[in-house]
């Protein structure tokens, strides 16, 4: 009879098993021919985005072009000229690539090149209007650039040509995108009914796989289940009855096995009484403190050291805390004179109801207190470091300061005081009766003053210029740059790359003007450079300033220890100050190639 129900429940089982293949494999190949459908079509309309992005840009830059051309009629400035020339160049160039990409195709730009015939007669209409357009604008640039410049009578025609042009390539244009954008519009709506197809065919499969394989299979499975379940309830209170007794009975001896092997192997595990004598002492305790023979009246504190003190503290910390517990970090010593750190619990509890005991469970810790014993003596000689170095640079600091108001006092008494009692002497030795001479000693005072004047500004040129409290850091900068180039005979160039103007902190702009100014006078002094280019750019968050020269370079691997006297000063000031506004400042010289000094100052956008 079983043999017959297990026979039964294989044949059910085999006929269950094919029809879920049939089932599975009907709706994977349903799935898989619409994922091929709707991918083809999918990798058909991929470029449709970018084609109407590009082709409605180009209204854009053709307006951007023609705007930029009309612009040239305005300017008398050759200057501006050459600079509205250079943004004609840059529109013309992608207005062209656009144009011809939209047409041909072109990879990076992501267009296909495949128009319908209604776009392609489109773009024939177009053609000829963009080539006139475009031979005009190429017209203008080459005049302009020509040298000399040719003057504006010499393409006034060609601006006109470019803007009677303009509006029939807008108007075109315009019949393009639109034709592209209904193109792109039938492509959907043509995916959307296939997906609906797609989706109802679809449904049915799985409506008919319910009715004929799932439903009749549920039945089937059903009626199995409930026989098994029948059966595995009988077979469990079988098995219940024969193991009760032996699981009872086992029981207890395993759990008691389990937990006496646990404590004396893996715990470093002791029983005391409440006055610190041994009642017993694990195995892996033993070994540790290489204890072997106990006795009732063996001292728990005398087995964790052979140091009184220690001793003495083990003892105070059992007196103390025997009825209410403790957990804490406790040192031994070994009788081998080997310190060993434990993490240790003391723990009440009473075996009987007449007797009371301590359990002592402890893990050893011996590697991690040493660790951080280290670690805090490194940390300790860390901050004693820095608060030495730090004195060392405050002192120098100051002395700087010092030295560099000394500077300034003498310039001003040896130049500027020498000179001013020379125009006295020379103002009141004029005698007005004699015209030859007195002109002859206006002229000597005129050179004298003028020598004052440069001499006033030299000593008063490293103070804090007045466009950095009235404009803001990129004037400073630029007289900066502008004034030492005078001042040097260096070719020393700003670059605002993306026209930074925004107003800092005043204690921030002061720190970046002092360290772009310490850079700059670094490439001067010590560089031997004949150029200095001072790069400023910046994004939503960061202003990042560039100092780069040609000068002969250094080893900056040099220049990091100043407490060892391998610096100079001037590079600690400047890590000081980035330091103060929490900016970054990056070094990077080789000898002969010259030396880059890069500033990161954190900004708000």
């Amino acid at each position: 009879m079983a043999k017959n129900g297990n026979s039964l429940d294989q044949r059910t089982f085999d006929r269950l098993s094919r029809l879920y293949i049939i089932a599975l494999s009907t709706i994977a190949l349903s799935v898989i021919l619409s994922q091929i459908l709707v991918r083809k079509h999918l990798n058909d309309q991929q470029s449709d985005s970018s084609v109407i992005n590009v082709a409605g840009r180009q209204r854009m830059l053709s307006q951007k072009l023609t705007k930029e051309i009309v612009s040239l009629s305005t300017e008398s400035s050759a200057e501006e000229r050459l600079l509205l020339k250079e943004k004609i160049k840059q529109t013309l160039k992608v207005w062209e690539l656009s144009h011809h990409a939209l047409q041909k195709g072109n990879d990076s730009l992501g267009l296909p090149g495949k128009n319908s015939a209604i776009i392609k007669e489109k773009f024939e209409v177009l053609n000829p209007t963009f080539n006139t357009i475009s031979a005009a604008s190429k017209s203008i640039i080459e005049k302009i650039e020509n040298i000399p410049p040719l003057p504006l009578l010499a393409f006034i025609d060609d601006i006109e040509s470019v803007k009677e042009n303009e509006g029939h390539f807008l108007q075109v244009m315009d019949q393009i995108v639109n034709q592209y954008d209904l193109e792109a519009d039938a492509k959907v709506s043509w995916l959307r009914k296939l997906e609906m197809w797609l989706t109802a065919f679809t449904i049915l499969i799985l409506l008919a796989e319910f009715l004929f394989i799932f439903w009749p299979t549920a039945k089937s499975v059903r009626a199995t289940l409930s026989d098994l379940l029948i059966a595995e309830k009988k077979a469990k209170k079988m098995a219940f009855d024969a193991d009760e007794l032996s699981i009872s009975k086992e029981k207890s001896i395993k759990e008691l096995r389990a937990l006496s092997h646990a404590m004396d192997e893996t715990l470093l595990f002791a029983r005391i009484t409440p006055n610190g004598a041994l009642v017993h002492i694990g195995k892996k305790f033993s070994r540790l403190f290489k204890f072997t023979k106990y006795n009732m009246t063996t001292n728990f504190a005398d087995i964790l050291s052979v140091n009184e003190t220690e001793q003495n503290i083990i003892e105070n910390l059992i007196n103390k805390h025997k009825k209410t517990g403790w957990q804490g970090e406790v040192k031994g010593t070994t009788k081998d004179n080997i310190d060993v750190w434990l993490e240790m619990a003391i723990i009440p509890f009473s075996p009987t109801d007449d007797k009371s005991e301590l359990l002592i469970i402890a893990s050893e810790i011996t590697a991690r207190k040493a660790a951080q014993l280290e670690i805090a003596r490194l940390t300790k000689e860390s901050f004693e470091e820095k608060m030495s170095q730090q004195k060392l640079v405050s002192s120098q600091i100051i002395e700087n300061q010092e030295k560099e108001q000394n500077r300034i006092a003498k310039d001003v008494h040896d130049g500027i005081g020498q000179m001013l009692t020379g125009l006295k002497y020379n103002l009141e030795s004029i005698d007005i009766k004699d015209i030859d001479k007195t002109a002859s000693k206006i002229e000597h005072l005129k050179e004298l003053t003028s020598n004052i004047i440069k001499g006033v500004r030299t000593a008063t040129f490293n103070l804090t210029p007045p466009e950095l409290s009235d404009h803001g850091i990129v004037p400073a900068i630029s007289k900066l740059t502008l004034e030492l180039g005078k001042l040097t005979g260096k070719n020393i160039v700003l670059f605002n790359k993306t026209d930074f103007n925004q107003r800092l902190d005043s204690l921030v702009e002061i720190n970046i003007y002092r360290i772009v100014q310490e850079a700059i006078n670094n490439a001067i002094k010590y560089a031997g450079s004949t150029h200095i280019l001072v790069s400023l750019s910046h994004s939503d968050n960061i202003l990042s300033i560039v100092v780069d020269d040609n000068g002969k370079g250094f080893d900056p691997s040099k220049v990091k220890n100043v407490k060892n006297g391998d610096g100079g000063m001037g590079m600690t000031f400047m890590k000081e100050r980035i330091k103060y506004i929490d900016g970054r400042l990056f070094l990077n010289s080789e000898i002969g190639k010259g030396t880059r000094v890069t500033l990161n100052i954190p900004i708000e956008g």
